[in-house]
Parts: structure tokens; C-alpha cells; sequence
């Protein structure tokens, strides 16, 4: 007991005496200096770098945006066409008896057209080809998913690398509005299609993405 009470009134007095310390002086004299050296410090001057906004506060305002991005909902849009797309060629396999595990790869040439590459007969390719270039449904679904499912993917790995390692992605920042109205996914589609139209091919490679789109089923990495 003895060791306890002398470690309380070793603390008292030592709260006692910071007490005193940081009480103000009453002296008539050294009020008015220390008013006016208060007043100076607390006086913003041009250039304060305290009124400039720093470089982790532009972070912070691109991370807050980044934050308020739907990514649930544009993942769920693109995922329905992705959906369709992959169990239309499931059923072609099955159409026309190849196994199901056989690798197609489709992609779309210059004129729009649907092209599908993968190890079968080629009168068996092109008849496939046929079918899906006919198939309305597919070309809307295909065609969505080859823009929107690049643009998903680019902001995807930007925000989890942010997460991860607290790297901003300027591409991103640029890519989101400040105005959440204009950030629904055609608008970010929109804005990083231009991008990609205007940026260098090595920073859309850097990003993970290429300018070309194919989808893959089946495709081993």
C-alpha cells in the first residue's frame, strides 16, 4: 500500500505542478506581447500553406469519390449479358456436340460482325459464327460487354489497389465525376472510352487492359 499511495502523490504533484506552468502570467507587462505574438500567430498570411490544399488531401477527395461509386450495381448490369452471353455458346457446344469443355474465343472484326476462333472443324466455326451473327439478343448483349465489361474492369483493380496499397489511380479520378448523377455506368463507359481514345497504349496495358475485347469460354490461363 505504501508503494501504491506514494506513486499517487508522486502523480499529484507532478499534475500539480504542470498546473502551475501553464498558468498565465499575470504581469501587466507581458500581457500585451503575449496577446499581440498570439495575434500574429494566429494571423494567416498569403502563401500559408496551412489554406493550400496538400497532396493527401487530394488523395483523400479522390478516394472519397471513388468510394461513392455503384460498383455493386454496375457489376450485377454487366454480369446479365455476361450471363447470356456465356450460356448462348453453351448451348451452341451442345447444338452442335462438341464437348462442353471446348475453348471458343469471340470477338468482333471492324464491321461489327461476331468472329469465333477455337480448336473445331472450321465448317463447324463458321456455322457458328452464322448463328450468332443472326442472333439479335446475342450481338446487343455482346456488343455491351465489350465496352462495359473493359471500363468494370479497369476501375475494379484501380479501387482494390487503392485499398490495398493507398495508390490513387489518376486515370480513376479523372474517369469519376464529382456529380454522382453522372456516374452511371454508360457515363464512366462514355468518359473512359474517350480516355482510352486519348491516352497511350502503354498506360491502357499498365492499367490491365487492352484496346481490343474478346470474350473467352472455357479459356485456360
Amino acid at each position: 500500500m505504501s508503494l501504491l499511495t506514494s506513486l499517487i502523490r508522486a502523480s499529484t504533484q507532478f499534475q500539480q505542478a504542470m498546473e502551475r506552468r501553464q498558468t498565465p502570467s499575470t504581469a501587466p507587462e507581458a500581457a500585451p506581447g503575449k496577446a499581440q505574438a498570439k495575434a500574429m500567430e494566429t494571423e494567416p498570411t498569403p502563401g500559408d500553406d496551412r489554406f493550400t490544399p496538400s497532396d493527401s488531401s487530394q488523395a483523400d477527395l479522390a478516394r472519397l469519390k471513388a468510394r461513392r461509386l455503384a460498383m455493386a450495381d454496375y457489376k450485377q448490369t454487366v454480369g446479365q449479358d455476361l450471363a447470356f452471353v456465356r450460356e448462348t455458346l453453351r448451348h451452341k457446344l451442345a447444338e452442335y456436340n462438341l464437348h462442353p469443355a471446348t475453348a471458343l474465343n469471340v470477338s468482333k472484326t471492324e464491321n461489327g460482325s461476331v468472329a469465333v476462333e477455337g480448336k473445331i472443324a472450321d465448317n463447324t466455326r463458321i456455322q457458328i459464327e452464322k448463328d450468332l451473327n443472326v442472333n439479335k439478343n446475342f450481338k446487343e448483349a455482346f456488343n455491351r460487354l465489350s465496352v462495359n465489361e473493359p471500363t468494370l474492369h479497369f476501375m475494379d483493380n484501380a479501387l482494390k489497389l487503392n485499398q490495398a496499397y493507398g495508390v490513387n489511380n489518376p486515370l480513376l479520378d479523372t474517369l469519376i465525376s464529382e456529380n454522382q448523377q453522372f456516374n452511371g455506368l454508360q457515363d464512366l463507359v462514355h468518359r473512359y472510352d474517350t480516355m482510352r481514345r486519348s491516352v497511350s497504349a502503354e498506360q491502357i496495358e499498365a492499367a490491365g487492359n487492352s484496346r481490343a475485347y474478346a470474350f473467352n469460354l472455357n479459356a485456360r490461363a
